[in-house]
This record gives C-alpha cells, structure tokens and sequence, in this order.
C-alpha cells in the first residue's frame, strides 16, 4: 500500500453526494479520482454514494486496520434527515438497537436536532408538502452497510439524507463538500 520512502499522511474529505468512496469510477459514478489526492492514500472506511461527509484518506495502513476493527469502538456521529417526527417510542426503539436484515444493530445514540443548515444537496431532495421532514443526530460504533438508513426504516422514517460529521474525535467541521485537507495523525486518534 504504502511506498516506504513516502512519509505518513492523512486527509480529511467532505465526501459529496453522488461520489464513491473509491478511486475507480463504477456504473458512471463519480470517484475519489477528480478531487485531486495524493498517490497512495486510500480511504479508511466508506460512505455509500447517497452519503455524504467526513471521509479520512491516509496511506497509513495500520491505522486504516485500527480504525475499521470494531474492537476499538470508533463512534461515528452521522446528522441524518427523515421524514416525519419520530415519537419518543420510536427513538427509543432506535437507541435500543433494531432488526435490519439478518442483524441486530447494537444500542446507539439518537435524538432530535435543530436543522444544522448544511448548502442544499445536488440533487436536492424529496421534499412531500404533506409529510414533514427533521433532523436526527446518531452515533454508533459498527458500520455495516446502509446501516443507519435501514435503522431509521425500521422504525418507519425514510432517510431523506445522510452526513457523517464525526469519526470518533475527528470532526468535519465547516470544511465545504468536495474539498479536502491535511491533517495530523493526531487528529485521527
């Protein structure tokens, strides 16, 4: 993975809707490729293309093992729109873990936020004149596929949109979709 002349580095991304995590365009996706990283760095962990937010890209393998073995309990904090507003009930069957699939998800943490005022999506989304639409803050500590989509089916509230903000002490910050910065391992961990 790593040249070993190379020096460590790590990048933080505001992953955009629409783009895999994954330098190899698929399907006619859009890919890591046209943002311009480095050689040689991977991202640790994905987003799917519907999701957006912090994405960390380093050619530190080690820690890429370490941050994705859920051993170590990184929590990951995603700001997820739904439709409707979900009762205490329904939050508190969330928190408790729920069934998707196959799977039991562990206990998480979730509550009501005020809109965090992120830009518009590009493409903007469904938007019903009848059925209203809030804004949940989750946190957990696996991260299987389409999990926190499929968490808040579960308890009757589409996914309208979906922004990891955080991966354990990392945050996003106010760093705008589509850009990207150097960072310090010490960021990370």
């Amino acid at each position: 993975m790593k040249n070993p002349d190379s020096p460590l580095r790590y990048f933080i991304f505001n992953k955009p809707y629409g783009v895999l995590s994954q330098f190899t365009p698929e399907d006619g996706a859009r890919s890591l490729a046209e943002f311009g990283f480095p050689p040689d760095v991977y991202p640790a962990g994905r987003l799917d293309k519907d999701s957006e937010g912090l994405l960390l890209l380093t050619n530190d393998g080690p820690l890429i093992q370490r941050l994705l073995e859920p051993r170590f309990d990184k929590e990951k904090t995603y700001w997820v729109q739904i439709e409707k507003i979900p009762t205490p009930e329904a939050l508190a069957t969330l928190q408790a873990g729920v069934k998707i699939q196959d799977y039991q998800t562990l206990p998480c943490k979730a509550l009501l936020i005020d809109d965090p005022g992120f830009p518009p999506r590009d493409p903007p989304i469904r938007v019903r004149q009848t059925v209203p639409d809030c804004w949940l803050e989750i946190r957990l500590k696996e991260g299987k596929n389409r999990q926190v989509r499929r968490m808040t089916a579960a308890i009757g509230h589409p996914c309208l949109r979906l922004v990891r903000v955080a991966t354990g002490k990392l945050t996003l910050g106010d760093l705008p979709p589509g850009e990207w910065r150097e960072i310090s391992r010490d960021d990370v961990l």
